[in-house]
């Protein structure tokens, strides 16, 4: 699944809108019943209003899914010219609100997965959800 998530966020990736940064990033997560989403970052010229590739991935299943099926198995991110891209503070605080400490990041570079991480190594003490921390 890791190497089908990477595609996925990889593609996505070439449809950034990042004309201030010219950084491009790609997401893309499965959940547990199996459904994959994909989102890229879509800068804005106001840069705090802007949203990271993980929000637009996490807001694809949320519009996509009953709320029963709102579990995130596992997430992948990559990023043009960055080796093991992680998700920032803010995406990891999302990611946790739909996942649980068992969930998986895999963190990428052009090329594939990188490392495979747990959402409670990555965001040790989140805040807001039972069991994460």
């Amino acid at each position: 699944m890791e190497r089908e998530l990477f595609e996925a966020a990889r593609e996505v990736m070439q449809h950034a809108h990042a004309p201030y940064s010219e950084f491009r990033v790609g997401a893309a997560l499965v959940t547990v019943s199996g459904r994959i989403f994909a989102g890229c970052n879509v800068e804005n010229a106001s840069y705090p209003e802007g949203w990271c590739a993980e929000a637009s991935a996490i807001a694809a299943m949320v519009a996509g899914t009953p709320k029963t099926e709102r579990r995130i198995a596992e997430i992948a991110v990559v990023a043009e010219r960055q080796e093991k891209v992680t998700p920032c503070g803010g995406c990891r605080q999302r990611i946790c609100e739909f996942g649980t400490k068992e969930t998986i990041v895999h963190l990428c570079d052009e090329d594939g997965p990188v490392a495979s991480v747990t959402l409670g190594e990555l965001l040790p003490f989140a805040f807001g959800m039972k069991g994460v921390g």
